[in-house]
């Protein structure tokens, strides 16, 4: 075979190895990013509230289990501070946490958040004037609304409470949850208006507010329903960083034990280690584990 012939074998071979390559060679997708699965913790429910002349966004967590379809009811955990950047997942987490069988410190719970829009104002009870709120180190003009207690506790008790029970399986027994301004609001309900709730988690109450007002009302309030069967936690943190907030926390622990009856449980509760800003999520554990040393039910 001449030269020329070789050339042209060449050729073909290579034209028929490159076609069979083609040919038996598997094709070559894109990898392409798997749709991204929604973690679903809560549901959102949007109620206008008459009360306070606002729409309020509600995020519900619903226990491990909860379907349509099950008999099941569960106890209601509220917490003033509900947004999703404030408190609702921290207090989820720790919920769900204690539900797990391996702990099982009380029975899965749906968990109520209520989103704020001006926690000063719905948090605080009025007052003629605003003179104490300087010994705290705000300025007067912070306070641009406030005194608005009484509405917020009419839309728990007349709207919200209402709509919680009648669209989902509930017991009779509710919590409430309040750290700071949020703890004057828990007080305030727990001294005036106690039957909204059976479990009461305050943390460093804003017990200040008034001139400790409702401190030294507490004792004739609570004279008038002693005999009411109601456990409460009273943490206070650190109190170098503020006393003040401190012995106002003591002062409520000792009242609510001389004057709250034989039937109420007060668990009082120091966290040394613990500053204002940080006291949220090791108060509420705490709480769990002393209002529930064993396997109990809040039912």
């Amino acid at each position: 075979m001449n030269r020329k012939g070789i050339l042209i074998t060449v050729m073909l071979l290579g034209v028929i190895i490159f076609l069979a390559w083609k040919l038996y060679k598997k094709p070559e997708y894109p990898i392409l990013p798997a749709e991204p699965a929604v973690f679903p913790l809560s549901v959102v429910d949007t109620l206008f509230s008459e009360e306070l002349n606002e729409k309020r966004i509600i995020n519900v967590y619903l226990p491990q289990g909860y379907t349509e379809e099950t008999a099941e009811h569960y106890p209601v955990i509220y917490v003033p501070d509900g947004g999703t950047e404030e408190d609702f997942i921290h207090i989820v987490g720790l919920v769900r946490y204690n539900n797990q069988p391996w702990i099982d410190r009380f029975p899965k719970s749906i968990v109520v958040g209520i989103e704020n829009t001006d926690r000063r104002r719905d948090f605080s009870f009025a007052v003629e004037n605003l003179g104490f709120v300087e010994r705290m180190g705000f300025k007067k003009e912070q306070f641009t609304q406030y005194g608005g207690s009484a509405k917020y506790i009419a839309f728990l008790e007349k709207e919200l409470q209402p709509f919680i029970e009648k669209k989902y399986r509930t017991t009779d027994t509710r919590t409430i949850i309040g750290e700071s301004f949020a703890g004057l609001l828990a007080t305030e309900i727990l001294l005036k208006h106690r039957h909204l709730f059976r479990n009461y988690i305050i943390m460093s109450p804003s017990l200040w507010w008034g001139n400790e007002s409702l401190l030294r009302e507490a004792p004739a309030l609570l004279e008038k329903e002693a005999d009411r069967d109601l456990k409460i936690y009273v943490g206070a943190c650190q109190k170098e960083e503020d006393v003040i907030m401190y012995e106002d926390a003591v002062a409520l622990s000792e009242v609510l034990k001389l004057k709250g009856g034989n039937k109420l449980k007060v668990y009082f509760d120091y966290l040394p280690n613990e500053v204002h800003a940080t006291m949220m999520h090791q108060g509420v554990y705490n709480a769990f584990k002393l209002m529930y040393p064993e396997t109990a039910s809040l039912k």
